[in-house]
């Protein structure tokens, strides 16, 4: 006779099964997953080729508001930061990868939002992205920032912590605010 399982035991395997077919949530000190795609010109592209700078990995999509109403400050801080010296990298650049469905969206994004960094992939297939199931992505934007030796550093980063942590590692740094409110 088949003797059952107790239902706290079986809760326990359903949860560990499911996270090794999802992957594991990626956290600060991780090392950051490899990323191989196609870039928008057409160029193959890996993440690991970027090992020495810092690197923002920022999924977004043509269609999300909260993404795009992000862009402009990230935009910013890529130009503040992009040949900056930081303790652990040399120079700062972002790798946006699209969740969009139509290569057509993706790239009028780019060119109305002015993201001029070089590294763009995806921009088809949406959700099934591979970068985005290997990082685990269930929402949008998301980000993650990586030093220069391949670390998470940072995780889900808007501008104004992005900035904060930037500032904070690069060499000789100081903490402080570009936009300073005076009363």
């Amino acid at each position: 006779m088949i003797k059952l399982m107790k239902p706290g035991i079986a809760i326990v395997l359903l949860l560990l099964l499911s996270l090794s077919a999802t992957g594991q949530e990626l956290r600060k000190g991780d090392k950051a997953p490899e990323i191989k795609q196609k870039l928008i010109t057409g160029e193959k592209f890996q993440l690991s080729d970027l090992r020495g700078k810092m690197v923002l990995v920022d999924f977004w999509a043509g269609w999300c508001k909260p993404c795009r109403k992000e862009n402009p400050e990230i935009v910013e801080l890529y130009h503040e930061y992009k040949d900056e010296d930081f303790k652990n990298g040399n120079g700062f650049t972002i790798v946006s990868v699209s969740l969009d469905f139509s290569p057509k969206m993706w790239k009028n994004a780019i060119e109305q939002d002015k993201l001029e960094w070089p590294y763009h992939v995806g921009g088809q297939g949406g959700w099934k992205n591979p970068a985005a199931k290997t990082y685990n992505v269930t929402s949008i934007p998301q980000s993650f920032l990586i030093d220069g030796d391949g670390t998470i550093i940072g995780a889900n980063l808007r501008a104004d912590n992005l900035e904060k942590i930037l500032r904070k590692k690069k060499k000789g740094g100081f903490l402080f605010f570009r936009k300073l409110k005076w009363w």
